[in-house]
């Protein structure tokens, strides 16, 4: 069998039942999200309970759903913002041990090893800046300071595809394999994987429900894209890319 095809398939059943977790281990689970460096610039989000956003019917949202590549000028709102973030990645229950946490997209296990990035070239009320978001906090945190070194064009690392950087925010997903791992071993790939698109799916349907639109993207330069957000590659790893704008009126 062809290797690549090999990764769709799940292990053999003897190779689970052999195999014995970390979580089986008695082995504390790792954190729901990275840790908030000391002194990290943080920016609040309006609280999903406050945003009065998306209120089209969901058959209307499925039946527009498309990739789009051209965006206006017209700058994301920041609740728009808070909107796509809680959309994609939101808290709607955590364990009281924090062991897990119930979010708005569906993940193996409970495990959501997916972590945000945010390029934020036009969004109100947020400078440009690469940030990432802390779901438990509903937060962005500056990732690079705003005004800072410049970025590499995100275009450039993305196969040169232009429209990525007239974007008014694209979303950079990382994963920290771990976090499935933790409970399922040698059966996480897929899992993984599999978060990713859910939490992208919800981000085409939010958009399109605000007048915005996305297009995903995995045509990338692996190492760059690592160094972009500030991955390793190895224990965190860069999955997917989904530039965001307004679509022209």
């Amino acid at each position: 069998m062809d290797p690549n095809r090999a990764y769709l398939r799940n292990p053999p059943p003897a190779e689970l039942e052999d195999y014995v977790s970390d979580q089986r281990k008695g082995i504390v689970p790792p954190p729901l999200e990275k840790p908030i460096e000391p002194g990290a610039r943080q920016i609040s989000l309006t609280p999903p309970d406050r945003l009065t956003l998306g209120q089209m019917p969901l058959r209307d949202a499925i039946g527009k759903r498309e990739s789009r590549r051209t965006f206006s000028d017209e700058p994301l709102s920041f609740d728009e913002l808070s909107f796509l973030l809680w959309a994609t990645q939101g808290i709607r229950k955590v364990h009281p041990q924090r062991v897990w946490a119930m979010r708005t997209v569906p993940s193996g296990g409970c495990r959501h090893p997916m972590e945000t990035y945010l390029w934020a070239r036009n969004v109100d009320r947020v400078p440009p800046g690469l940030y990432r978001y802390a779901p438990l906090e509903h937060a962005l945190v500056a990732a690079r300071v705003p005004g800072g070194a410049a970025l590499p064009s995100l275009a450039g690392i993305c196969s040169e595809q232009s429209f990525v950087d007239r974007a008014a925010v694209t979303f950079i997903w990382t994963a920290i394999p771990y976090r499935t791992e933790w409970r399922y071993g040698p059966d996480s790939l897929k899992d993984i994987l599999l978060s990713c698109g859910h939490i992208c799916q919800n981000l085409y349907l939010a958009c399109e429900s605000i007048g915005a639109g996305t297009c995903a993207i995995v045509a990338y330069d692996q190492d760059a894209l690592d160094a972009y957000v500030g991955a390793d590659g190895k224990d965190e790893i860069s999955l997917y890319v989904a530039p965001v704008g307004k679509i022209p009126g």
